[in-house]
């Protein structure tokens, strides 16, 4: 057989298998310059699915992490630096600007454009470096006005290219934030305690290892969950922003060689916090980052949260405890016509896994740099936008799955009013009160293991010596009222 092969040569079987016949090297390179043409990109050619299948539902963040949002809040600090330096009285070369100044100023900033961001791109294909490119593309732009070519050279003064990066990601990371992640954080929120307040009352068998336990209500549940999610939302909201503007190493070398009479330190200080950034007065070249691990620490536990939520949600769904609304249209299965998926939460549930995956490697890797500057974190940071899209993409999913939830109380009750064997609980508790010598190995000796009816648990209290009050307190409980105080914990959520 071997023989025979060889003597067919090499395309023989690939061709018995319908695949290329790679007839030496030509017909290789011929099928390689084919895979490697040049698609134009759309959201069928995309290699991620955030700028393909799902871009509709995340291509709001893309002024904030795209290339151009980044080379944009690049040009932001680089001419925000120069107005602040007129402002320095230590700084005499540049001379405080007019209003009129002031405002052409602000306009590279307000008007930068797509466009503008393709004119600095072009210059970094000659300069092979992205923060020089936006300084000369800044420094073009002041040259349109006479009073500033003469101070062209103070643009990128004293800063390294850290100093401008470290500020721009703050901004990113701010914007992305307080416009976009807590907004719909706290949308999730606010439906999750809608949930609660509209079924505080309704009575819930619980699940402890899967197995029946006390009842609870489908209400508090749900509390539950937004009061974990609302507390993780505020640990994000509250996760200080810190940038630095210290040059090279952090110590602020060349700006004192330059002069030596300013206040380096204060300068810097008012010009990062100028921003509603926070200075962190001790770095190397770059500001340590650790404060984005933070801020993706706290993002990764409200998806964490949020993922025990879309299974809790899935499995209530499985059991008939939540029917879902149809959406006319819609298909469940390509082979079986009467299924409502949980699509939502399943969707949810792996794009939270994705996000928190490169949440956690991003709050591990970046606050690790050699010595005073390594370039480990640059190509990392540019996946800062991902965590934000997966997040976003899972937060959209959910919000659509909990607009079609429906509570199923008839399959509750069955549940619930079927599980008797709850009472052992109360009636051991009583028990104990009253002196009754081991409550506990009684009720489990009666109840382990068995269908308990109501029957039966009856029986069981009218024998017990105990005080009349609480046997009669016994013989009027039910699964479906005992529930401590769950309705009035989901009512006050």
């Amino acid at each position: 057989a071997a023989a025979r092969h060889a003597a067919r040569g090499p395309g023989w079987l690939a061709g018995r298998r319908g695949l290329p016949l790679l007839a030496g090297p030509r017909r290789a390179s011929t099928v390689l310059a084919a895979s490697a043409e040049d698609v134009q990109l759309s959201e069928l050619t995309a290699v991620g699915p955030l700028d393909g299948r799902y871009a509709s539902k995340v291509k709001a963040l893309r002024g904030v992490f795209s290339e151009y949002g980044l080379i944009k809040k690049r040009v932001e600090v680089e001419v925000r630096w120069i107005q602040h330096m007129s402002q320095c009285r230590d700084i005499a070369e540049v001379p405080a600007f007019d209003a009129e100044t002031m405002a052409f100023l602000d306009a590279i900033v307000d008007e930068f454009s797509v466009e503008d961001a393709l004119l600095v791109k072009q210059t970094e294909a000659t300069t092979k470096h992205d923060v020089k490119s936006v300084e000369y593309f800044v420094k073009q732009k002041l040259g349109e006005r006479e009073e500033l070519r003469q101070i062209l050279e103070y643009v990128h003064f004293s800063c390294t290219s850290e100093d401008i990066n470290n500020l721009s990601h703050a901004l990113m990371l701010k914007e992305g934030v307080e416009e976009h992640v807590i907004p719909y954080m706290d949308r999730i929120v606010s439906e999750i305690k809608t949930l609660a307040t509209e079924n505080a009352a309704i009575p819930m068998l619980s699940r402890t290892h899967g197995q029946p336990a006390s009842p609870t209500t489908v209400g508090k549940e749900m509390a539950n969950v937004a009061y974990r999610l609302e507390r993780q939302r505020n640990q994000l909201a509250g996760v200080e922003v810190l940038g630095k503007f210290a040059g090279a190493v952090g110590n602020y070398n060349a700006h004192l060689v330059a002069y030596p009479q300013a206040d380096w330190e204060d300068i810097a200080r008012g010009f990062v916090t100028s921003f509603g950034i926070e200075f962190n007065p001790y770095t190397t070249q770059i500001e340590p980052h650790d404060y984005i691990a933070e801020l993706f620490n706290a993002m990764s536990r409200f998806n964490t949260i949020l993922l025990d939520f879309d299974r809790d949600i899935w499995s209530y769904i499985s059991l008939g405890y939540f029917k879902q609304r149809t959406v006319k249209g819609e298909v469940g299965s390509s082979t079986m016509p009467h299924k409502v998926n949980p699509i939502d939460f399943e969707n949810s549930e792996g794009n939270l896994g994705v996000a928190n995956a490169l949440a956690e490697h991003l709050s591990a890797k970046l606050p690790v740099s050699r010595w005073q500057r390594d370039l480990t974190d640059s190509t990392v940071l540019r996946n800062m936008g991902l965590v934000f899209g997966y997040s976003v993409l899972a937060y959209t999913s959910v919000l659509q799955g909990i607009g079609k939830l429906e509570v199923n109380e008839p399959v509750i009750a069955r549940d619930i009013d079927n599980a008797w064997e709850v009472l052992a609980e109360p009636v051991q508790t009583i028990m104990r009160k009253c002196g009754v010598e081991e409550p506990y190995e009684k009720l489990k000796e009666f109840t382990r293991g068995q269908a308990v009816t109501k029957e039966m648990m009856t029986r069981f209290a009218e024998q017990l010596d105990i005080p009349q009050e609480e046997k009669k307190k016994l013989l009027e409980l039910q699964p479906r009222t005992y529930l401590g105080n769950a309705a009035e914990q989901a009512s006050k959520v």
